[in-house]
């Protein structure tokens, strides 16, 4: 039997205090985190944006042990994953590519193709599609595809999402029921959905079906669940001067202290392994936050990570995927006629797009003014303003 290829996608994450800058730097050195008009602006930008933000990042993972968890999950989740196969009768080799860190995705790829593979499963670790996670992947495996004529002769078909999947929902439910239960009363715990958040842009401007997949899959989720408990959905971990998904979670706690809710279940919906975001900013920030609210019972539900039916849901995900015509990158970038990863349009007036222009080149303009007060040197210098 030929040999399969699985080809999982994750984020990412530092492996120890010294890797957090480079890791920042990377992440906001990609155009699909920060879009900027300019693109020899987007390396600059991002030490810059890296080098302020080193600090208060390393502090956050030094409450966490000092590191991301993120890439020993990734590999035991591929190792139960390649067990499951070769269970079923797949002769199979997993790999794992990170965006922004090691094992970085080319380092993934320049293995495969060293492997004998016949055919390759691209499955990103993401439940729901994002420009800025699924999207962000695509589009460099896409060139690397485009560059590399090796490439071009591996079969291969993508995943680009599978929220839907009934052993992915039954997980959810199954680890969200574990944590009702040690509350006195299950049925009136208030459940607490917090996705990670992206710019508004991403949906208004560039099409980006997040939202109505978070949205759906929280729906699914709940119905699975099958109990009367109320629910909220709000977006978390946002950066930045522009406008994001709303209601953002800090602000949703604290609405939900304000009107009586004393007890919540926590659910990571867009997460499906342990990292900062989880470790740190729900466990740590969020919770101070809803203790400050009056929400004195406060539990997190934890990340999928290797949950057998998890696995199974991904097992699912590959075998059905072996058995369909390959997609390729070209197939899955579309949302009815929207590509998912259009250049931005910029337009005169007081419409979205002119505004979140126009703070992006105050964002430059200022970056500019600091590198110049900095430095002592420049346009401002020499016209004798500064």
């Amino acid at each position: 039997m030929d040999r399969i290829g699985v080809l999982l996608l994750n984020l990412g994450g530092p492996d120890s205090l010294e890797d957090v800058r480079p890791f920042l730097f990377n992440l906001f050195a990609d155009p699909e985190i920060i879009r900027l008009p300019v693109p020899w602006l987007q390396k600059p930008l991002a030490w810059f944006i890296s080098s302020r933000r080193a600090t208060v990042s390393q502090d956050n993972y030094r409450q966490i042990g000092g590191g991301s968890p993120l890439r020993q999950i990734t590999e035991a989740q591929g190792e139960a994953l390649a067990a499951q196969l070769q269970a079923q009768g797949c002769d199979n080799k997993v790999y794992v590519g990170m965006r922004y860190w090691h094992p970085f995705t080319e380092e993934a790829i320049a293995q495969i193709k060293q492997d004998d593979i016949a055919k390759l499963v691209i499955l990103p670790l993401y439940p729901q599609f994002s420009i800025s996670t699924t999207g962000s992947s695509f589009r460099l495996l896409e060139k690397l595809w485009q560059d590399d004529p090796e490439l071009q002769r591996l079969t291969y078909t993508v995943i680009s999402s599978w929220y839907q999947h009934p052993n992915y929902l039954n997980a959810m439910a199954q680890l969200i029921t574990a944590e009702l239960d040690q509350f006195a009363e299950p049925d009136l715990v208030h459940i607490f959905f917090s996705a990670h958040g992206v710019p508004l842009s991403y949906v208004d401007e560039a099409g980006d079906p997040y939202q109505q997949e978070i949205e759906d899959c929280t729906q699914r989720i709940m119905a699975t669940l099958s109990r009367p408990n109320p629910h909220t959905l709000a977006y978390q971990s946002r950066v930045g001067p522009v406008e994001w998904l709303k209601p953002y979670t800090e602000e949703a706690l604290v609405e939900l202290g304000r009107s009586g809710v004393t007890q919540i279940v926590v659910v990571p919906i867009s997460f499906v392994s342990e990292h900062i975001e989880t470790l740190q900013e729900i466990d740590i920030e969020y919770r101070e936050i809803a203790e400050g609210a009056g929400i004195h019972e406060f539990r997190r539900v934890p990340a999928l990570n290797t949950h057998p039916q998890f696995i199974q849901a991904l097992t699912d995900l590959v075998t059905d995927a072996l058995d369909q015509p390959p997609k390729t990158f070209a197939d899955v970038v579309q949302v009815g006629k929207t590509k998912i990863y259009p250049p931005e349009r910029w337009e005169w007036g007081m419409t979205t797009a002119a505004e979140i222009w126009n703070g992006r080149l105050a964002m430059l303009g200022f970056l500019a003014l600091l590198v110049e007060l900095i430095s002592g040197k420049g346009l401002l210098h020499f016209v004798g303003l500064l």
